[in-house]
């Protein structure tokens, strides 16, 4: 259910952007680094991260080290959900999350502590850039999200 509210018929209303509104450029990319935080930290447990629009996981994958030896390494990457890629008609390679891996939401209480926000601005704050992202989706814009 929490996806569906990023499956959008219609284009993001700034009414829907109460948070990001009300914080600055500089709150906005401190709340996701607080989030960016969390996640490394998920990950390094072998543990994947649900966001509503996908998935961070770290995957097992293959890397070509000359001479055609490869070596089985394990690479991070996020995993858009596979109904939002349905509903916007998004082509990306199948990448399934090994069953062994537990999968997480996001835990806004400790990113909150971590960031000094209120824990609802938090959820909020991440939420309401996830529909500005879903947006660009729908209206096909191109779309940086970097994270370090």
């Amino acid at each position: 259910a929490k996806m569906q509210k990023y499956l959008l018929y219609n284009s993001v209303d700034p009414e829907e952007l109460p948070t990001l509104r009300e914080l600055s450029t500089m709150e906005i990319c401190k709340v996701w680094s607080g989030m960016s935080r969390y996640i490394y930290r998920q990950l390094l447990q072998k543990t994947a991260v649900e966001i509503g629009i996908g998935t961070f996981a770290v995957v097992p994958a293959h890397a070509s080290v000359g001479e055609g030896k490869v070596l089985p390494v394990e690479r991070p990457m996020f995993i858009l959900s596979k109904p939002l890629k349905m509903f916007y008609n998004l082509d990306s390679e199948e990448t399934k999350i090994p069953d062994e891996i537990p999968v997480v939401q996001p835990d806004f209480e400790e990113i909150a502590a971590e960031t000094h926000f209120r824990h609802e601005i938090v959820e909020h704050c991440v939420q309401e850039t996830l529909l500005c992202f879903a947006g660009a989706l729908r209206e096909n814009k191109e779309v940086e999200f970097s994270f370090r």
